[in-house]
């Protein structure tokens, strides 16, 4: 049986193209093995999100070149979209294949290890209109599946190569997304993460139906207990999408909205289209329609012309609007977007310390934000055994509003929606107690191993 091993580098979307490639390769009857170990194919999906993106993609090309010097060697992703030839020039690299026409790579892969020629099949994304349809029927993670919904992105800000290595948006039908919910549903998973590179920009290239007309239609998916966008842009987020998220019960009370920077000369540098007034304003109405919603964000550190006066207004900004948690990166320069020409580059040194003050307050946040549910009593699908302690009866897994949670029980508990009262807030996890299985279809085959828990239906506890 031929062997393919993978080594996925950065975001969410990566990851599902690889399981998207990953059934390509199944199809063809492959076995998947270590990428530490000895295959017929490496395949190394990139990212060039930073400059570090580049140099470690191709630390793990060459990495697999030297483990099987006979091995097929494809590189995919966005460093093999934005700088093919590159890749091209390290030795024993086979094929380059972008983020657009992974249909086509077992039909490149048999042609090379026939004829052993080097394949350089990316073409211009700029010129792509269509959504790539490639499913993902299972996860590895047994509890949420992602759904990649929309890909590219038309905004342009002057930190990001993105556009350049992804396209421009461009949304999946809302037929095939539903099928592909469908089928998700019953396969078993209870939670669909809406995923994408711009996700909130699903439905711009459409008429007259948008990410709150596709999130209406799943709600209605018999069986599908939570919905979680991975991320959408405050300028995104309108009456309607706010009237969605107030009154579909399947909605995560979770939104990851990037900030960037809280500062409003450094967002006009960065081409953000909003002001902080703005998105103040946004996240007070999400506040209303969501009591209790975690917002978390992403923070860039340390962008081109950014002053000490700059970030210290930033940093109160931040403090105010109490997010859930903050993602904070410090600005990397990317060749061919206009920051990386500006004036005015903050030194490293600067940028580590800030980053750090910007971590030590989204821990205080987080911690802050925990801490409110203490006592409460919150839904949660346990996702794992517990990486701290493994094997010692305790499993993990997000509440709705994305706390993760850690507390006594059995395996046989994972994938499935559970009740929990929260104990101890911490940072990263938060202790609880066991209350109760609430699902209502899987009763009569747990009755064995969770008879003493009441089972009811989960319609009745929402009401």
């Amino acid at each position: 049986m031929p062997t393919v091993a993978f080594y996925t580098l950065g975001c969410k979307v990566n990851f599902y193209d690889t399981e998207a490639i990953w059934q390509l390769f199944k199809n063809e009857g492959y076995e998947q093995v270590d990428f530490e170990s000895t295959a017929d194919v490496y395949l190394i999906n990139t990212c060039t999100v930073t400059n570090t993106g580049d140099k470690k993609s191709r630390q793990i090309i060459r990495r697999a070149v030297r483990r099987n010097p006979d091995a097929v060697i494809a590189v995919t992703g966005c460093y093999a979209q934005t700088s093919p030839a590159e890749i091209m020039a390290i030795e024993g690299v086979d094929l380059v294949i972008g983020t657009q026409d992974r249909e086509k790579i077992m039909t490149f892969i048999n042609q090379i290890q026939g004829d052993r020629m080097p394949v350089n099949a990316v073409r211009n994304i700029m010129k792509t209109r269509d959504f790539e349809e490639l499913d993902v029927p299972d996860f590895s993670e047994r509890t949420r599946a992602f759904l990649k919904i929309q890909e590219g992105c038309n905004n342009f800000c002057t930190f990001c190569i993105i556009p350049w290595s992804r396209g421009l948006s461009r949304s999946r039908s809302a037929e095939s997304v539903l099928e592909q919910a469908k089928q998700l549903v019953a396969s078993g998973y209870k939670e669909i993460v809406l995923t994408g590179i711009h996700t909130g920009g699903y439905g711009d290239d459409m008429e007259n139906y948008n990410l709150t007309s596709l999130l209406w239609d799943l709600d209605k998916i018999e069986g599908l207990e939570r919905i979680r966008i991975s991320s959408i842009e405050a300028s995104q987020i309108d009456d309607a999408m706010i009237d969605v998220l107030n009154r579909s019960s399947k909605m995560c009370r979770h939104l990851h909205i990037p900030l960037q920077a809280g500062e409003d000369s450094v967002l006009k540098r960065m081409r953000r289209k909003y002001t902080t007034a703005e998105f103040a304003a946004k996240i007070k109405r999400l506040h209303e329609a969501m009591p209790g919603v975690a917002i978390t964000t992403d923070v860039i550190v340390g962008f081109p012309g950014e002053t000490e006066e700059m970030f210290e207004s930033g940093f109160r900004f931040m403090e105010e609007l109490k997010f859930a948690e903050m993602h904070v990166f410090p600005y990397s320069k990317r060749t061919g977007t206009p920051a990386a020409r500006m004036e005015e580059q903050v030194d490293e040194e600067i940028k580590n310390e800030r980053v750090h003050k910007l971590i030590d307050l989204s821990e205080k946040m987080q911690l802050a934000y925990a801490k409110q549910y203490v006592g409460e009593v919150l839904d949660v699908i346990p996702e794992r055994d517990y990486k701290g302690a493994p094997g010692t009866g305790l499993v993990m897994g997000y509440t709705d509003n994305y706390i993760q949670v850690v507390f006594d029980g059995s395996e046989a508990l994972i994938g499935k929606l559970c009740r929990v009262k929260i104990t101890e807030a911490g940072v990263n996890e938060c202790r609880a107690k066991f209350v109760r299985v609430m699902d209502d279809q899987t009763a009569e085959s747990n009755e064995m191993e969770l008879h003493s828990f009441v089972l009811e239906r989960p319609e009745a506890i929402r009401a």
